[in-house]
């Protein structure tokens, strides 16, 4: 049963009225490839626009906290953290970004944490379309929910 949908089939937000506040945790990540050219850019940290992680970082803390804002159906969160990792492959030319986001809400924050890791990629792509606007952004998955009544843990 779809959650977002009435009996007519009418988009809604789900009631969580009922729901008991509870510790929520939510991990995503994704990846982006690039071209040997970005590679040394982001290595050399000259690029114009800024040091890459660091303003994409920035740019997916940003993401996750204003989701409810970009999502319609989506419950806006009191967000306790975000951690965002990226994992540098310089062999495989490719970044991923891990994006861990912690809450004690009615729902959870899996919807943020994609969000943000969403963000983090665009953000290292348009930092970097000057060099090469061939990058590819793929694998963006949940990798684990924690609390609330369902949990998910990713096989990957």
């Amino acid at each position: 049963m779809l959650t977002h949908l009435d009996k007519k089939g009418n988009a809604k937000i789900v009631d969580i009225s009922k729901k008991n506040i509870s510790k929520r945790l939510a991990i995503a990540s994704g990846k982006i490839k690039i071209s040997n050219d970005v590679v040394k850019e982001i290595k050399s940290a000259k690029n114009k626009k800024g040091d890459v992680f660091t303003v994409a970082k920035i740019a997916g803390i940003q993401a996750a906290k204003n989701t409810s804002s970009q999502i319609p159906l989506c419950h806006p969160i009191k967000i306790e953290n975000i951690d965002i990792d990226f994992i540098f492959d310089s062999l495989n030319n490719e970044i991923e970004v891990i994006s861990k986001v912690n809450c004690y809400e009615k729902t959870g924050a899996e919807m943020e944490a994609l969000n943000s890791v969403t963000t983090c990629l665009l953000t290292i792509y348009d930092m970097c379309k000057a060099l090469d606007k061939q990058m590819i952004i793929y694998d963006v998955m949940l990798l684990k929910k924690q609390g609330g009544k369902s949990n998910f843990n990713s096989k990957k």
